[in-house]
């Protein structure tokens, strides 16, 4: 299959594997012009059925500022392998998996958690806050997701072990997809990532996006008690969690808030050069205290 248009990477971007005690993580590297980082680095985590390639909009900019950026695919997601062990895929796993990928870095860094990815990385945060330098939540909010991204969960994990996952996109994904506009190059992509994903992994992260808790107040006290620069980013049109619980969690956790304005689900992708300026300010606000 033909490289999509979307997915050619910008300069300066490049693909490579992150090796850890937990494994081996496929990850997109970006790094400054000058090829010598003079900030510290950022590690972008993706959401549910996401993959590394939803922050490529995003990688060359961030880079530009002076650091060593890397977006990922957590374990089981597109071009990282998973076992077939619904334990693997819960929060508390995938956020040991990023605590590993972290420590083979050189510094602290600025962790960047977009959509199931906030709920996963605040395990780390909550578990291993000394590897963070700040920390953001994207697009995230406090406990399990609601509304009709919530709608679809269920949809999937009631519907995928009677009738498969291609019965699933022919049906419900690629229609989706294609009545809100997306180009049929990256449909193709989207199709070709969704069934690279592991079949376990989509069921068990799925249960955990529908049940997930609010951690918030232990994020809070962990964040606060290693004065933690927190930053929640979402868009004004967000139809995951809703603003004002996204809102409302900023307060409980004391952190900057910002919306972009124009943005729903993915603010990287639908208003790339706003959240990109959004997370260098913050990230070089967190350096400077």
């Amino acid at each position: 299959m033909s490289t999509p248009q979307f997915l050619t990477l910008p300069p300066g971007v490049r693909r490579t594997d992150i090796e850890t005690s937990r494994g081996t993580f496929a990850a997109l590297e970006a790094l400054p012009g000058s090829g010598i980082s003079e900030r510290g680095p950022a590690l972008l985590v993706p959401g549910y059925t996401g993959s590394k390639e939803d922050f490529i909009s995003v990688l060359q900019t961030l880079a530009g500022a002076g650091r060593r950026v890397l977006a990922l695919d957590m374990r089981g997601q597109y071009e990282t392998p998973g076992p077939d062990d619904a334990s693997a895929y819960t929060c508390t796993e995938l956020g040991a998996d990023i605590a590993s990928v972290i420590e083979t870095l050189s510094d602290p860094v600025h962790l960047v958690g977009h959509s199931f990815g906030g709920l996963v990385t605040r395990e780390t945060v909550i578990t291993e806050p000394t590897l963070i330098e700040s920390y953001t939540l994207m697009s995230s909010g406090p406990a399990a997701i609601s509304g009709g991204r919530e709608v679809d969960g269920r949809v999937l994990l009631s519907a995928l072990p009677k009738v498969g996952l291609e019965h699933l996109w022919a049906t419900r994904m690629e229609p989706q997809a294609i009545a809100k506009g997306v180009p049929p190059d990256i449909v193709a992509f989207l199709r070709r990532r969704m069934f690279m994903n592991s079949a376990v992994g989509l069921m068990s992260m799925a249960n955990e996006l529908l049940s997930m808790a609010d951690r918030v107040d232990q994020l809070a006290k962990v964040s606060g008690g290693a004065s933690l620069p927190v930053l929640v980013l979402y868009g004004e049109n967000d139809d995951a969690w809703d603003p004002e619980d996204q809102a409302f969690m900023a307060e409980r956790l004391g952190a900057r808030k910002v919306v972009i304005p124009g943005a729903a689900h993915s603010p990287a992708v639908e208003a790339p050069e706003t959240t990109a300026s959004a997370l260098t300010s913050f990230w070089n606000d967190a350096e400077r205290t």
